[in-house]
């Protein structure tokens, strides 16, 4: 009986490893799990062009939403090319970004997925844009796809569950979601001894054979829960290595008092942010209550920053602003001085556009709404470019619009960003993408000689970004926020 159980044991578990064995030589599942490159594979190649062919473009959004919340989304495939570099990017207060890609807002308006999003690779997330009061947003259908363009048009009108629905789910992302407290199972310990005597006793009755299958199991089941045990630690000390989180505010439609909306908005989600956002841009929405002048827009982001000031936070929270790509040189630059004046923290280049190149291919280029994707690429770029050249680099830019390629980031950054956002291109490329950028840019920056990200943000700008970098060797202020410290220190 005893050596008939062995041998059933054996063969399981020899049927078992080859199983285990044939399955991870062919597709690096077990061992590589959702990062392998068959998962990733399956994704970007099926999953996403399926979602595009029989599913409306904001159905589809959900469903690739609900997808990370249930965590089914890919996980970032590591590079070996990349971890030869320094790719991390210091920004507000020592805060850093694990690498300078970062999802913009829009795909996760609520912050109900961070986690799962982080996990995708992403250095940095930026939730919203998040309103007051819940709002439905614009009618539907309020999305729509420009395959032939790479493209997006959505006039979504800022749908949101409302502030108080996101502090919640920012409480439970801060505090690592619902954990069960061990130190409520009163009396644990004796009832785990109650159990092991009852299990013995039971065992001194079983035959010889039953006694050790029940042993095998009993040892397995142990290996399994200390895995699973060690995955939950092991999920919990990524999240505390998670990138920055930003928090996008926009107004109500209904709003009469936008300012004071904003600084509720600061109180109530500002404590949860490594960076806020002012948009004051979106196309979809109309801003005239907020004022059309330069003076109005630094009014508005004046009173912002007068109520941050007043948040009981370790350092203040970064207030950043969000720019359009169809303001004028002129309207730029007025801005960008207006912005300098009041040491704003950061700026966002750019929103999507209200213009329709003639370049467009798609029938839906005649819907009204904001574009973004591969047509705004450039015009986001030149936009960086001014800023960082009007700005002297003293202000850290965060480049969004048409990124799908490691070389599309680098461009950005050699204008001037510190960090890129992407967004329409996972519609056309999959969650995969953001791992294939990051080794796409390492490899880049490798074959021109850059060891650190700081080597590319603003090269482009030969004089300026030497002359910059001696300011670094020599420890003088560099940006806005470095002479902001200088003068707390004073």
């Amino acid at each position: 009986m005893f050596r008939r159980a062995m041998q059933s044991v054996r063969r399981t578990a020899i049927q078992a490893v080859v199983v285990v064995g044939v399955v991870e030589v062919t597709t690096h599942l077990p061992s590589q799990g959702k990062s392998s490159e068959v998962y990733h594979y399956v994704a970007d190649e099926w999953g996403i062009p399926m979602l595009r062919r029989f599913l409306p473009a904001e159905m589809a959004h959900h469903l690739a939403l609900e997808a990370a919340q249930w965590n089914l989304t890919p996980t970032h495939r590591p590079s070996k090319t990349e971890q030869k570099l320094d790719v991390s990017t210091t920004l507000w207060n020592g805060k850093t970004a694990p690498n300078c890609i970062g999802l913009a807002a829009g795909f996760d308006k609520d912050g109900v997925a961070i986690p799962a999003l982080f996990h995708m690779g992403f250095g940095f997330l930026e939730i919203g844009s998040v309103c007051l009061k819940a709002q439905p947003g614009n009618p539907s259908p309020r999305m729509f796809r420009l395959v032939a363009d790479q493209a997006i048009i959505n006039r979504y009108g800022f749908n949101s569950l409302g502030a108080d629905v996101v502090e919640e789910n920012l409480k439970k992302y801060r505090n690592g979601g619902q954990d069960i407290d061990d130190d409520d199972d009163v009396g644990g310990d004796e009832a785990d001894k109650q159990e092991d005597e009852k299990e013995t006793n039971e065992e001194n009755k079983l035959s010889t054979g039953e006694a050790v299958l029940k042993s095998v199991w009993k040892h397995l089941s142990s290996a399994i829960s200390a895995a699973i045990g060690a995955a939950i630690a092991a999920s919990k000390k990524t999240q505390q290595n998670d990138g920055l989180l930003g928090i996008n505010l926009g107004k109500n439609k209904d709003a009469t008092t936008p300012l004071r909306d904003y600084q509720t908005m600061i109180r109530k989600l500002g404590p949860y942010a490594d960076y806020l956002v002012i948009n004051v841009s979106c196309p979809n929405v109309d801003m005239e209550d907020l004022g059309t002048s330069t003076a109005s827009m630094e009014a508005l982001l004046v009173g912002c920053q007068t109520q941050r000031d007043e948040l009981d936070t370790e350092h203040p929270v970064p207030i950043l602003v969000k720019l359009s790509p169809d303001l004028t040189d002129e309207e730029l630059k007025e801005i960008c001085d207006a912005l300098m004046k009041i040491q704003i923290d950061g700026i966002i280049l750019t929103n999507t556009t209200s213009a329709r190149p003639d370049s467009l291919l798609s029938p839906n280029r005649v819907e009204s709404g904001g574009l973004s994707g591969r047509p705004l690429r450039d015009r986001s770029t030149e936009c960086i470019r001014k800023v960082y050249q009007w700005t002297e680099g003293s202000i850290p830019i965060i480049g969004v619009g048409g990124v799908f390629t490691g070389k599309d980031a680098y461009d950005k950054l050699r204008a001037g960003a510190s960090l890129v956002q992407i967004y329409s291109s996972m519609v056309y490329r999959g969650p995969g993408m953001v791992s294939k950028i990051r080794d796409e840019l390492a490899e880049i920056m490798i074959q021109n000689g850059h060891r650190s990200l700081e080597d590319v943000v603003g090269s482009e700008h030969s004089e300026l970004f030497w002359k910059l970098r001696e300011r670094r060797i020599k420890g003088e202020p560099v940006l806005v926020l470095d002479t902001m410290d200088e003068e707390a220190k004073e």
